[in-house]
């Protein structure tokens, strides 16, 4: 379900730039956590801790409360907060239902309490959006403080972007939609004995992958093909273009390798060609239950062997 749109200025919605991942096997140990960056508090007082609910449930009050730092300010948040401002930062943005069946086990309850802590903090921020031609789903971003406190928070692997900002209401779905693809596939690797390192979405890939391409084109690198380019970032060229996936989620297997899994999620509004480069391509393709059948469908007429997961 790759974007139409490209973000001209990728700086509007992350709080840096990462470099060009190294070609990894695909199918691609964590990463050491970066160290927070030196933090000055030139003299600023922090914040006192907040008190918590006190009717909160007891798993909740266990929840280890931590000082994280910006420029400007000391915030005291829940372990289970930080996560959910990674998750959320991540994918720039994740939906309500997905945040609390996937980081709170289904405990609605706990993630609005959590909601509504972080936006009073000022470090999450809300949107609806349509989701058909009657639902709005709600969607959370980051604001920019809340990625830079994530970002120094050292709990991030090697090269992980963090993203905060809303986007066009078809991309921040878009995005929402890759967190529950996401952890269809984290799933998978985990009962392989893996565990999921650093994700990449689509238009970070792009970036990067545009880089080489002009550089090709102006001449700078006569040497290297538009295969070998592709090769370089973990990709292919099919029927003369270079399929790109929604997402990349790299992880490391049970021995310890690095690997990555190349994911696309399907819609009905594929058609037959596109759905036929994704799979040549090599990607994982998974597809809403509704749309799975169809799509099967599709792929067997063109001779086409790929599994389509359900989502």
């Amino acid at each position: 379900m790759s974007r139409d749109a490209f973000p001209q200025d990728v700086r509007d919605h992350h709080e840096a730039e990462t470099p060009a991942p190294k070609p990894r096997s695909r199918s691609s140990s964590l990463e050491d956590p970066r160290n927070p960056e030196p933090y000055d508090d030139g003299g600023i007082v922090p914040a006192a801790p907040r008190e918590f609910e006190r009717d909160a449930p007891a798993r909740e009050r266990g929840d280890s409360v931590r000082a994280h730092y910006t420029r400007d300010r000391t915030y005291f948040l829940l372990d289970s907060e930080l996560r959910t401002l990674r998750s959320v930062g991540t994918f720039r943005a994740v939906a309500a239902d997905d945040l609390a069946r996937f980081d709170y086990g289904g405990d609605r309850k706990r993630m609005e309490r959590a909601v509504r802590r972080l936006k009073e903090e000022g470090l999450l921020s809300e949107r609806s959006v349509p989701a058909g031609r009657s639902k709005q789903i709600r969607l959370f971003a980051l604001t920019r403080k809340a990625a830079r406190l994530v970002r120094n928070s050292g709990s991030l692997p090697e090269g992980q972007a963090v993203h905060y900002g809303f986007v066009k209401p078809r991309e921040a779905k878009h995005d929402a939609d890759l967190y529950r693809l996401y952890r269809a596939a984290a799933e998978r690797i985990e009962r392989a004995g893996g565990r999921p390192a650093r994700v990449l979405l689509d238009f970070e890939l792009k970036r990067n992958l545009n880089r080489d391409l002009a550089a090709l084109a102006s001449g700078e690198t006569p040497s290297l093909t538009r295969e070998e380019i592709a090769e370089r970032h973990g990709l292919a060229v099919v029927d003369g273009k270079i399929p790109l996936p929604d997402l990349r989620v790299e992880y490391d297997t049970a021995e310890m390798e690095r690997k990555y899994v190349d994911l696309e999620l399907a819609t009905r509004s594929y058609r037959p060609r596109m759905l036929a480069a994704k799979a040549k391509a090599g990607f994982s393709l998974y597809a809403r239950r509704e749309d799975a059948a169809r799509l099967r469908r599709v792929l067997d007429e063109r001779e086409i062997t790929a599994e389509i997961l359900s989502l």
